[in-house]
């Protein structure tokens, strides 16, 4: 007779009450609507992907380089992909997670 013992998680994630939902809800709404209000500026031209990259607002962490760059005018998924992989940088790495090294070789190249 063999014994079957039931397997008990060893991490679980917190529960969230509702007001803790709906204020990360609120933050996350509010980050995404300022993302995409500085996408609307740097295809209009009123903000600079070089400014963004070498000092990002808070908001901007989060959000992969790809994407930012990919709302220049003028910067297609090729561009966008030869600028990082010019500074060995990864298509998934973040503004927020770019090294030294990495901000100022992208600058450097994007103000060329």
């Amino acid at each position: 007779m063999t014994t079957v013992t039931a397997m008990t998680k060893t991490s679980q994630t917190p529960e969230r009450s509702l007001d803790q939902r709906m204020e990360a809800l609120k933050r996350a709404n509010e980050i995404r609507s300022r993302r995409a209000q500085l996408k609307r500026d740097l295809k209009s031209g009123s903000a600079h992907i070089s400014d963004i990259i070498e000092s990002p607002p808070e908001y901007v962490l989060t959000a992969k380089v790809f994407d930012m760059l990919m709302a220049v005018p003028k910067y297609g998924k090729v561009k966008a992909t030869r600028f990082l992989n010019h500074c060995r940088i990864s298509q998934g790495k973040t503004i927020g997670g770019l090294s030294d090294r990495q901000r100022r070789e992208l600058v450097q190249l994007l103000g060329e």
